[in-house]
């Protein structure tokens, strides 16, 4: 009956899962800074995982370097379809700061894999990053054809359906005693 719960709240959330693939990690404090009670990103139904087979969005901060280009693609090939990815920061838009004359820094990151939303800055606000996820989230959502928040009678039946494998659990273990 727990899984059944939880499938019903995965079902209408937005999962993450952050790759940064170098830099200052500005970014990634940034996006920490989601989780504080002032951002408070689970009121929107969006959860961080460190797994990207758990992901609907994949967020990438950091330059590219020379060993995560392949490891980045096979992050990316590992994701569900639909897959989102929003570069977060300078970093995975131009190289920033890292992109010099003979180094290893290899930009921009939709060079390596398709990139469905920007957010500039270095690093961006909290509320920037915020709103592209929630620009680009529920199109994944939707388009892997889970339920949107409003939609009341798919998740009522869904309810009901569950509610009724419960008792008749229930009552298959009166029976046995």
């Amino acid at each position: 009956m727990l899984d059944s719960l939880k499938d019903i709240i995965r079902k209408s959330s937005i999962h993450a899962c952050l790759v940064s693939t170098g830099g200052c990690n500005g970014c990634d404090i940034e996006v920490v800074a989601l989780l504080s009670p002032r951002y408070d990103l689970e009121q929107y139904g969006i959860y961080f995982h460190n797994n990207p087979r758990e992901a609907d969005v994949i967020l990438i901060a950091g330059a590219v370097t020379e060993q995560w280009r392949e490891k980045l693609q096979r992050i990316y090939a590992k994701a569900p379809e639909p897959k989102v990815v929003v570069a977060i920061g300078n970093c995975p838009l131009s190289g920033d700061v890292f992109n010099q004359e003979g180094s290893s820094v290899y930009a921009p990151v939709s060079d390596f894999i398709p990139v469905d939303a920007e957010v500039s800055g270095c690093p961006p606000r909290p509320s920037e990053i915020l709103a592209a996820i929630l620009a680009v989230g529920p199109d994944a959502i939707a388009a892997k054809g889970r339920l949107a928040k409003g939609d009341q009678k798919a998740e009522a039946s869904e309810e009901a359906e569950m509610n009724q494998k419960a008792e008749a659990s229930q009552k298959e273990g009166e029976e046995k005693v």
